[in-house]
């Protein structure tokens, strides 16, 4: 138990970090770092609830929700502001 325990946190360790190296305004990144966080999530839960073939559909399941909801959440662009106030 303890070997899978450390498994499971090395794995969240490294997809923290991967949805770390995206652009928050870009809907495209977005989509892909919420379809990696809803697959792994989807796989885990599926294999706690089904075994490998419910892992598998958890991780579907999940990556197109997880797409959708990254593409749909973005923010608009920042505006820029001009170098120097009005007077």
């Amino acid at each position: 138990m303890n070997r899978l325990l450390s498994t499971g946190m090395v794995g969240a360790l490294m997809i923290g970090a991967l949805t770390g190296c995206s652009n928050p305004n870009d809907p495209g990144q977005r989509a892909a770092g919420g379809a990696l966080i809803g697959a792994g999530s989807g796989a885990a839960i599926g294999a706690a609830a089904g075994g490998p073939a419910g892992a598998a559909l958890g991780a579907a399941v999940g990556g197109v929700a997880g797409a959708a909801t990254g593409y749909a959440t973005t923010p608009p662009p920042p505006r820029e502001r001009p170098y120097y106030p009005p007077p």
